[in-house]
């Protein structure tokens, strides 16, 4: 059986609106449940019980930022990859961050829900299985 067809999509960012707009959209359009948090600490607690093959976390956040959120969840969901998601410039020291870390992909803000999708897939951690149904008409 392919497990990696249960998987979950986790997002963790701090802004309300911008969450449920993409949990929406990728629920719509990847066929697999999408689970938004907007703190970073409740997501923590909650990976546990979630079964994620992707966490999408924004860097600027409060009580933790992206790196810090991400080097937590890797303890708890070794197996997960990751994608940051910035409004900000990515900076030297940023850069050498993201080498050191699980990071597989960088997306700056505004970036369209599609080009997540297409980054979400790419980097599934078992992407030869495709184990998507991606939905390519939406608007």
């Amino acid at each position: 059986m392919n497990t990696s067809a249960r998987k979950s999509v986790v997002i963790v960012d701090d802004d309300k609106f911008y969450t449920k707009l993409l949990t929406q959209l990728l629920t719509e359009n990847l066929g697999r449940p999408v689970v938004a948090f907007l703190n970073p600490r409740e997501a923590l607690e909650a990976l546990p019980r979630l079964d994620a093959g992707m966490v999408v976390t924004d860097y600027e956040m409060p009580d933790m930022n992206g790196f810090e959120f991400m080097t937590e969840a890797k303890k708890v969901v070794p197996d997960a990859n990751f994608i940051l998601i910035t409004g900000h410039q990515i900076t030297p020291a940023m850069q050498e961050k993201l080498k050191a870390s699980s990071v597989k992909s960088v997306l700056s803000k505004p970036f369209t829900w599609r080009e997540l999708c297409d980054e979400i897939v790419r980097h599934w951690p078992t992407a030869s299985l495709n184990p998507f149904s991606v939905n390519t008409t939406s608007a």
